[in-house]
């Protein structure tokens, strides 16, 4: 049986100044019903505009383009299409008690009793651990609990689906980690249909069931975690996630009596254990891709590559060597903390079985 369709966006296309700029070019998009789905992308990518056309705040350039479990609401108004949007910043009435601001939506419908206002108000705010807060008004909480009271006037709707355009840019470091698991947590609680719209890399992996990540206004991958990591399937989306960032090194691709040899301005390295390196005979400049982890510190071997430590940056759990060889820099991530020191000369060992090759389109091979 096939699984049920939450959201789908289907060729969406908007554009603004009379047809001049293109914010969004045929976005395709499709998410299980109670799926959390992480918009990814820099800005002016076209995430938010994606997401404004799905709540109805704006319209697309066509007619079938946003469609809620199986029903077309493109042309819908935003309070006929029940979604629920959770805004950048949280937006409170600053006169209303934490109480009454979840409810406003409740109070808005009169068809909702007061027990029945009351109720889920209730349930929401135990849900999210602003029991006690419920009498306060909002300069009474601090960021965090604001965050979880603008959640709360969402879910007390039981909308179709969460829009989340950014919800924890305003909040610092740690709140950001603590909020965003709460986040995960209320979503599979409830199993509501998520998009949630962020330029945040760790934030994007740690949260999506599947991640779509954008650029200038198109879709460039859709995928999990694991695979928009792993398996860019290309250059821009290789290099957007990531932390310490993608080793990015222009290559040619050599044959030596029938051997493929991949060689740069730093190194001159055998491809046998890249495996499926058939593909690369027929491009000699490519660009090789390589994660800082897929980078190790080794003795010294025909198929290591000299270098000289030129920094490095301790961050507690791993460390991040920053090196030079031949003019070309690199960044290695160690586990836990490293014995080679600054200007110590070492010898390189590069995983090219789990490296990226790139044509000059960008393309991955």
């Amino acid at each position: 049986m096939a699984e049920n369709i939450g959201i789908r966006v289907h060729n969406l296309r908007k554009t603004f100044q009379r047809g001049r700029v293109q914010a969004c070019r045929n976005v395709n998009l499709q998410l299980a019903e109670g799926a959390l789905m992480v918009l990814l992308g820099p800005s002016g990518c076209g995430k938010t505009t994606t997401l404004r056309c799905i709540a109805g705040l704006e319209q697309p350039d066509n007619d079938d383009a946003i469609w809620v479990k199986g029903r077309n609401i493109t042309r819908l108004q935003p309070k006929d299409r029940n979604l629920a949007f959770v805004f950048q910043d949280t937006a409170l009435f600053p006169h209303l008690s934490i109480r009454r601001n979840i409810s406003f939506g409740l109070d808005m419908h009169k068809t909702y009793g007061r027990s029945e206002r009351r109720r889920r108000v209730n349930e929401v705010a135990e849900l999210l651990h602003v029991e006690d807060l419920l009498e306060r008004k909002p300069h009474e909480v601090s960021g965090g609990q604001a965050q979880r009271v603008a959640l709360g006037r969402a879910i007390v709707m039981e909308p179709d689906a969460f829009l989340l355009d950014e919800p924890l840019a305003n909040l610092d470091a740690a709140l950001r980690v603590e909020m965003r698991t709460e986040i995960k947590r209320i979503q599979k609680h409830l199993g509501i249909t998520t998009i949630f719209v962020t330029h945040d890399q760790e934030e994007a992996l740690s949260l999506g069931d599947v991640i779509a990540v954008m650029r200038d206004g198109e879709v460039q991958q859709v995928g999990t975690s694991h695979e928009i990591y792993h398996y860019p399937v290309n250059f821009f989306v290789a290099t957007f996630i990531g932390s310490p960032p993608l080793n990015c090194l222009p290559c040619h691709v050599q044959t030596d009596n029938g051997a493929l040899n991949l060689a740069s301005q730093a190194f001159r390295l055998p491809l046998e254990a890249a495996g499926g390196t058939a593909s690369l005979r027929d491009h000699g400049e490519i660009m090789l891709g390589i994660r800082p982890e897929s980078i190790a510190i080794a003795p010294e071997r025909p198929d290591t590559v000299a270098a000289r430590v030129s920094l490095i940056e301790p961050l507690g759990s791993r460390t991040i060597v920053i090196l030079e060889a031949e003019g070309v820099e690199l960044r290695a991530l160690v586990q836990g903390e490293t014995s080679v020191r600054e200007g110590e000369a070492v010898h390189l060992r590069l995983d090219l079985g789990r490296a990226f090759f790139f044509d000059n389109a960008g393309n991955r091979l």
